[in-house]
């Protein structure tokens, strides 16, 4: 059994709503959330003030009747989305969150196949459906949640909350029904319905019991508390951002800031200055891409964080650690007190990770899925790795089957963490968790005689040569992408029939930015036509150089547009087999 061990106590809760109370009790007046108002101005809602929310629209909901119905929520994130994402549940109610960036059909299919009727969703996403109405399939009350009055026919959130601080205040019995309600944690709480890399959309069924294990597990391996600001930016429909980035926090006594728009990302960092930030790789990545260049605009500078580095890295050995101050215009440019980056959905260049760390900021890599809840493993405060997941969480178990002599193979996992099931499919279900209660996560990897947990791709993606060689199509995409010239690459086998072989083949999308400026550093014109192509080719061939022949990559198509991806950045594999395919 690969299981890590807690290194320090955290409080147990059984669902969500012991876990507000909790949290309640113990941080009172700590602030929650800091919020903007209608002028810009920040300011804080405390852990108290936000559980009376979370009842008030509770005990409105109960007198709408809607007490203990699947409810859907949609939009960007606020504040707003995680009071209701919370009162449905505490109210013994299932949420089904839906990705703000769905088409109607989509949008529609969801509500048909969860039998949804009430939608939580901001403006813009009833913009998407209003055009649509008769095509509807079910019967929906809407609730929009950023109008103001006379901005929309339908119910807005403000007036419902203001509905239930008034059934509070008169002493409703609606706030005695909500209030008595205690949340069975083992049955179906959120309804997650994934878009992968696959394109299959599955209703995965989470339980609160499910949710609040990782949430208490992680707790118990990475410590944050009150005086720690986080920044929401990943969409909260998705169970990373839910579990690390909301339920974490609250759990602890942090206080939350939600992202407004990417655009005013950086603004947020200096306004809020969180000091913890969970991302996916390709963010991380860009934020070091954004240094690297402006320190080798700047006349020494590449000298200077050469020079840095080495002080930082000899002041650190001897226990002293100077990183603020030696890299502080660095860091301000996150607010000037971020300490940590939570990284997952996909892998991550060991340089970002390492150069952070050395400016003051650590990177806990970590592996999850939906169905997991999603954490599986992670690094923490006890375990620091560029080249791993880390170690399975407290109370997961891991195990890897069907391996091969390298001890790679399928991973699977066990525990409080794996999901009920897929909704409405216990075939689906019986195929992914077997008699044992191991989900087969259908990723490949490895676990060393320490416990850590290495990963090497998707089994789906990998490619077999007429040989019988596995070849690991992210293993070369970690090497294209290393290049400061390929923004993005997708690399893919098939059989040619003349050959009778296996081809690997290499979708780039290039960094034409960076091969600009490249050129002008040279003096040359930019590559074009035949040129570019042969630029790539020759990258090509010296990645080839250090690869064994059978994984090398015989050919190089280059795209003029980026990946089609998920939400969470990953590239959709089966959408982008043509070579011109792009975001619609």
């Amino acid at each position: 059994m690969n299981t890590n061990k807690a290194l320090y106590e955290v409080p147990q809760v059984k669902n969500f709503k012991e876990l507000i109370d909790n949290s309640v009790n113990l941080y009172p007046l700590e602030p929650a959330f800091k919020l903007r108002d209608e002028n810009g101005e920040i300011f804080d809602v405390t852990y108290t003030a936000f559980k009376d929310d979370i009842y008030a629209l509770g005990t409105a909901i109960t007198d709408m009747g809607w007490l203990g119905k699947q409810t859907a929520i949609m939009g960007q994130n606020s504040y707003n989305w995680v009071t209701t994402y919370l009162a449905v549940q505490i109210g013994g109610g299932a949420v089904v969150p839906i990705d703000k960036e769905l088409y109607f059909d989509d949008i529609n299919n969801i509500l048909t196949v969860s039998e949804t009727d009430i939608f939580f969703l901001d403006k813009k996403s009833y913009g998407k459906i209003e055009n649509h109405l008769d095509d509807l399939t079910r019967d929906i009350t809407f609730i929009i949640l950023d109008a103001e009055k006379d901005e929309t026919e339908n119910m807005i959130f403000s007036d419902l909350l203001e509905k239930g601080k008034n059934l509070v205040k008169d002493g409703s019995a609606a706030l005695d029904t909500y209030s008595a309600v205690d949340p069975d944690p083992n049955v179906m709480s959120v309804l997650s319905f994934t878009s992968g890399t696959s394109g299959l959309t599955k209703g995965v069924m989470l339980s609160q019991g499910n949710i609040v294990f990782a949430v208490m597990s992680n707790c118990s391996v990475a410590k944050c508390g009150p005086g720690d600001q986080y920044l929401s930016v990943c969409p909260c429909h998705h169970t990373m951002e839910m579990t690390e980035g909301i339920l974490i926090p609250l759990y602890c006594g942090c206080c939350i800031a939600f992202n407004d728009s990417l655009l005013h990302l950086m603004k947020n960092f200096q306004d809020f200055k969180p000091t913890i930030f969970v991302c996916v790789p390709l963010m991380m990545e860009k934020f070091w891409f954004r240094i690297m260049a402006a320190v080798s605009e700047k006349k020494g500078g590449k000298l200077k964080l050469t020079f840095g580095k080495l002080i930082a890295e000899a002041t650190n050995v001897v226990g002293i650690n100077m990183n603020d101050k030696i890299f502080e215009e660095i860091t301000k440019n996150f607010g000037g007190r971020l300490r940590l980056f939570v990284v997952g959905g996909a892998a991550v260049p060991p340089q970002p990770v390492k150069d952070f760390k050395t400016f003051g900021i650590d990177s806990y890599i970590g592996y999850g899925m939906t169905e997991c809840a999603p954490l599986i493993a992670c690094n923490h405060d006890a375990l620091f790795t560029t080249d791993s997941v880390g170690k399975p969480i407290p109370g997961v178990d891991v195990t890897i089957i069907n391996a091969n002599e390298e001890g790679i193979g399928e991973v699977c996992v066990k525990g409080p963490n794996v999901m009920l099931g897929y909704y409405k499919d216990e075939a689906l279900t019986a195929e992914t968790i077997d008699a044992d209660g191991y989900i087969h996560t259908g990723d490949i990897g490895s676990l060393d005689e320490d416990g850590i947990l290495r990963l090497n791709g998707r089994i789906k993606n990998v490619i077999v040569t007429k040989n019988g060689k596995n070849i690991y199509p992210e293993e070369l995409e970690f090497h294209l992408n290393s290049n400061p010239l390929v923004a993005e690459s997708m690399v893919v086998g098939f059989e040619d029939i003349e050959l009778e072989d296996t081809i690997v083949e290499a979708k780039i999308f290039p960094d034409f930015e960076a091969i600009k400026k490249k050129a002008a550093e040279k003096g040359k014109e930019v590559p074009t036509g035949n040129d570019l192509e042969k630029l790539f080719d020759d990258i090509v061939k010296e990645l080839n150089k250090k690869l064994p022949n059978y994984k090398n990559i015989k050919k190089v198509t280059l795209r003029e547009n980026e990946f089609i991806k998920t939400t969470t950045m990953k590239i959709k594999r089966y959408a982008n087999m043509d070579d011109e395919a792009k975001e619609s």
